[in-house]
């Protein structure tokens, strides 16, 4: 069998994604396109990222985008409406092989609008990393047997909004815009397009057969500073990259370099990092206590923040505590209100030295140039 050239033919999947999809920058076809190759090496890896295509409007084409991967991906698989047991059953094997599962409309499962579909969720979360089946109960009546069922697949979505954040943090994420009038594409045509992706799909395959020993067990070369879980996501893309070769090793990483930072600021995180990262960067700016009835006072008049607002109400004391005590002192004690002398009166309020340790833990460095104090906050003792 020939040998075939990875960087070329990877050179011309990305070309075949350029006629039809606007991607919102380079780092974005890199991916995408790796993504499509890593998905014919999946017993490879330990591990298999979830690609997002997501956007604020519709009319940004995330199903274009998702209908181009169809044609590139092995066994795919179009789950609109399917449930988590149907799913649980296809990976198991379809006639034999596993489906790529592809997501169109994913806000419609974890939209606001949706229910929790929580078997979903669990399906693509436990799916990510290899050897994590889900268990059920298999059978009628009292005649149930437990089963294990795999889900180790690799799955693209695409939807309006954002992602649930245990799924989002296991994706390669793509945030996709409306096409401006001087972005043009090829009007795709399924009947003959679709043919010119089958025909790259098969020599993907082929040359993933070719290189498989050489992706098996290596552990490439992550970029300073990408650790953790968005490691674990470009590790099976970066180790398609370098059996590519040519200038897809150096592509790979500055994708990454630029991708897993965008996820970053695009991270809101959990409602409770967003009340700790308030406080320190907005709220307790260079003072060591403020009473609770000045921290909610100030929180609430924060522009562009969720306080003002939180299911109808304005974040009060009780919800405030609340949130806090989830989190720990450097004495392992929750963070609690404490007294706070003021001119002629003791009032409930918070200590920073009590938030700290938390601030170190979940948030990333202040600001270089801290904000100043908000007026009236100054003298506070």
């Amino acid at each position: 069998m020939t040998a075939i050239d990875g960087a070329a033919l990877l050179n011309e999947v990305e070309a075949f994604h350029r006629r039809f999809n606007v991607f919102p920058n380079e780092a974005a076809y890199v991916a995408v396109v790796l993504w499509d190759a890593h998905a014919h090496l999946l017993d490879c890896f330990e591990s298999t990222p979830r690609l997002a295509f997501l956007s604020t409007e519709p009319g940004s084409g995330k199903s274009r985008a998702l209908e181009i991967v169809e044609t590139l991906v092995p066994n795919p698989m179009a789950a609109v409406d399917a449930s988590a047991a149907a799913l649980f059953r296809a990976v198991a094997g379809v006639d034999g092989k596993r489906p790529t599962i592809l997501f169109d409309e994913i806000d419609t499962i974890f939209g606001p609008k949706a229910g929790e579909n929580e078997q979903l969720r669990g399906f693509i979360n436990a799916g990510h990393r290899r050897n994590r089946p889900m268990f059920r109960c298999v059978g009628d009546g009292a005649n149930q047997t437990v089963q294990a069922f795999h889900s180790y697949a690799a799955v693209a979505v695409a939807g309006l909004g954002y992602l649930p954040d245990t799924i989002r943090d296991r994706s390669v994420n793509i945030r996709m815009r409306r096409r401006a009038r001087n972005e043009k594409i090829e009007p795709y045509r399924t009947r003959i397009h679709e043919k010119e992706g089958f025909a790259l799909r098969d020599r993907l395959a082929t040359w993933a057969e070719q290189v498989s020993e050489q992706v098996m067990n290596v552990w490439p070369t992550m970029p300073e500073g990408v650790t953790d879980r968005p490691a674990d996501v470009w590790e099976p893309l970066l180790a398609v990259a370098d059996a590519a070769g040519g200038d897809w090793p150096d592509r790979a990483r500055e994708a990454c370099v630029v991708l897993v930072a965008a996820s970053k600021a695009n991270d809101k995180g959990s409602l409770g990092i967003r009340l700790l990262a308030d406080l320190r960067d907005h709220i307790m700016v260079g003072i060591d206590r403020l009473p609770t009835v000045a921290i909610l006072d100030r929180l609430n008049a924060l522009d562009d923040a969720p306080w003002a607002d939180l299911h109808g109400k304005p974040l009060d004391n009780r919800r405030l505590s609340k949130m806090l005590a989830e989190y720990m002192t450097a004495d392992n004690e929750p963070i609690t209100s404490r007294n706070i002398k003021t001119a002629g009166s003791v009032l409930k309020g918070y200590y920073a030295a009590d938030l700290r340790d938390a601030w170190a833990r979940y948030l990333p460095p202040p600001p270089e140039s801290p904000l100043p104090p908000l007026p009236g906050t100054e003298n506070v003792a």
